[in-house]
């Protein structure tokens, strides 16, 4: 069985993105953005949203590519591009890079990866991942907070039919106040 993780940037009051779909607050240090490709390294399926499948998929197919790409964004780029991803929409007919659409039931679909055979698979994007999340189909949140309030916006959390109990893995301190918190779901 595969690990379910869902793991993002997000402010201190808890919004992945601010009003206005806004994540100018979240540009990681150096050393955050090589943890979040060391991650994608160690990822075997990646599940995107359509919001952030559209996001990843205009900028990450020739971000190497772009001048000044450091080589950590070179890096980035390639990996994402050659990962497996499937992005889960109704209103997208067409997906590249290594990348499989589906359009029906994504609780179902998420259901049936985590019981196949393979490496772990991450979960992005908030509506995605809140579908995820209340079906209890999450295994591991990974926070990357940072010291910004946002007041409103899309949020890491979704609303929640019952308590999900945590085991706290890990917690990491980057440059610039970011604190990362890893945590297992208890079962």
């Amino acid at each position: 069985m595969r690990k379910l993780i869902y793991g993002m940037n997000l402010t201190l009051d808890g919004y992945i993105a601010a009003p206005g779909d806004d994540i100018g607050w979240s540009v990681p240090s150096d050393e955050l953005f090589q943890f979040w490709s060391d991650q994608l390294q160690a990822t075997d399926l990646s599940l995107y949203g359509r919001k952030l499948w559209q996001t990843m998929s205009s900028y990450w197919p020739t971000g190497d590519q772009r001048p000044g790409a450091t080589p950590a964004e070179i890096e980035f780029a390639r990996r994402w591009r050659d990962m497996s991803k499937v992005v889960f929409s109704s209103t997208v007919d067409k997906v590249d890079w290594n990348t499989r659409l589906v359009t029906g039931d994504a609780v179902a679909e998420i259901t049936r990866l985590k019981a196949e055979d393979g490496g772990p698979m991450d979960i992005a994007g908030a509506t995605l991942a809140g579908a995820a999340m209340r079906a209890g189909l999450i295994d591991e949140y990974v926070l990357a907070t940072a010291p910004v309030l946002a007041g409103g916006g899309t949020p890491f959390f979704t609303s929640l039919d019952s308590w999900v109990n945590l085991n706290l893995v890990e917690t990491r301190a980057f440059p610039d106040g970011v604190l990362l918190t890893r945590y297992e779901t208890r079962r």
